[in-house]
């Protein structure tokens, strides 16, 4: 069984500092004023009172009773899938893969990421038909809620567990099927974890 293995990081950094928008919105131009004529000013006027009241009522989508992370207690073994398993200690992540049942680890004290600056790390192993994914995040402004994978297959939402007490950082993972013929080692061209408004918490991008 051929497998690919895969380590990356990525530090985030949002649209606010860097000066470019995630997002493009295209306002319509005002008309000038002498293009408005009294028959035209008539039928707004005469507007149904309903639609005048949803337009000045509507608002942006609240993300109501949005997720948060899974809590999990230090070294609880959580399953992902049929021997995919993570677990989280005060030093870092933990994990098992179906084809590589010995615990690997990826720190969080041994200085390699700043938990001050949003990042995303990405850890993949991928066989003849499945993809395993998972990865740290951390460093980013209100409380993570979701997690958007971007691959080969489309998009794929994971799920996110930290420890107790808010400890600035918390782990991704997500299982998909891996297309016949797809790049194992290109599967994966962006992850971004949003929080429970909806932002962008951080976000990696492999290409």
């Amino acid at each position: 069984m051929k497998r690919t293995l895969r380590y990356l990081a990525g530090t985030a950094v949002t649209a606010a500092v860097v000066g470019v928008a995630t997002v493009s919105y295209a306002a319509p131009a005002k008309a000038p004023h002498d293009t408005v004529t009294k028959a035209g000013a008539a039928r707004v006027a005469a507007a149904p009172a309903w639609k005048a009241r949803a337009a000045t009522t509507v608002k942006p989508t609240a993300r109501k009773n949005a997720p948060t992370p899974r809590i999990v207690a230090p070294g609880e073994h959580v399953t992902a899938a049929p021997g995919f398993q993570l677990w989280l200690t005060a030093e870092g992540k933990h994990w098992t893969t179906p084809t590589f049942p010995e615990p690997q680890f990826r720190s969080v004290v041994d200085g390699n990421i700043d938990p001050n600056t949003p990042g995303v790390s990405l850890q993949s192993e991928t066989t003849e038909n499945r993809a395993y994914l998972s990865g740290l995040y951390y460093g980013g402004k209100g409380t993570a809620s979701a997690v958007e994978i971007q691959t080969q297959a489309g998009t794929v939402h994971g799920r996110l567990i930290e420890l107790p007490g808010r400890p600035g950082w918390g782990v991704w993972y997500a299982t998909t099927h891996l297309e016949p013929g797809g790049d194992p080692v290109d599967f994966v061209s962006q992850v971004t974890v949003r929080d429970t408004e909806g932002r962008i918490y951080a976000r990696l991008t492999t290409r």
